[in-house]
């Protein structure tokens, strides 16, 4: 099996906007250099009824598995207001709730749709992926009651809505998911080192 080539990846993608395709190409999973744009829902603060806007650079993607994709990025500007616990240049981990396997993403929601009659609801409800970015925020209170410290649990900052507004160096068609969540660890930058 062939090694994984971003070069080979840029010049498909370069042929396949050469064909004026009126469907858009759909993008698997991001290589780092790539620049984001999402409209983002703060989970928690003062601004978490506004609708913020973050711009991210792809430092790496760090795996995945059936429950989703995650990349180390960083925050190169927010717009439209604070988000709590986010700030410029700041490193943080990102979860898209697709994986990066068709067989795993078939596989996951072919035991979703067994197990509970319908699609996998942390994608596609937004009412669900906020109520599990504040589950895990009560996690981190428990944390903090039992260990002493809240930090011993990865925190949930915001949910993005939609696919990316942008995708530059890609594609400004596509994107992989539409509700994703930007988390942080305390001990973040030394994990990817």
């Amino acid at each position: 099996m062939a090694e994984y080539s971003v070069e080979v990846i840029k010049h498909l993608e370069k042929v396949f906007k050469t064909c004026q395709l009126h469907r858009p190409i759909r993008i698997g999973r991001y290589d780092a250099g790539v620049k984001l744009v999402y409209d983002v829902n703060p989970v928690s603060g003062s601004n978490n009824k506004c609708l913020s806007r973050v711009h991210l650079f792809v430092m790496k993607f760090v795996g995945g598995g059936f429950a989703g994709q995650v990349y180390q990025v960083k925050v190169v500007k927010i717009e439209n207001g604070p988000v709590d616990g986010l700030e410029q240049d700041g490193l943080y981990a990102m979860k898209i709730l697709i994986p990066p396997s068709g067989f795993a993403l078939l596989f996951r929601n072919l035991m979703y749709g067994l197990g509970f009659q319908g699609p996998f609801q942390l994608q596609v409800n937004p009412t669900a992926a906020r109520s599990g970015a504040i589950w895990q925020k009560f996690i981190r209170r428990g944390a903090k009651v039992i260990f002493g410290d809240d930090r011993a649990v990865n925190d949930i900052h915001a949910i993005f809505n939609s696919s990316p507004s942008s995708v530059s160096e890609y594609s400004t068609l596509g994107g992989i998911s539409r509700y994703t969540f930007l988390t942080i660890n305390p001990s973040f930058s030394k994990i990817f080192k």
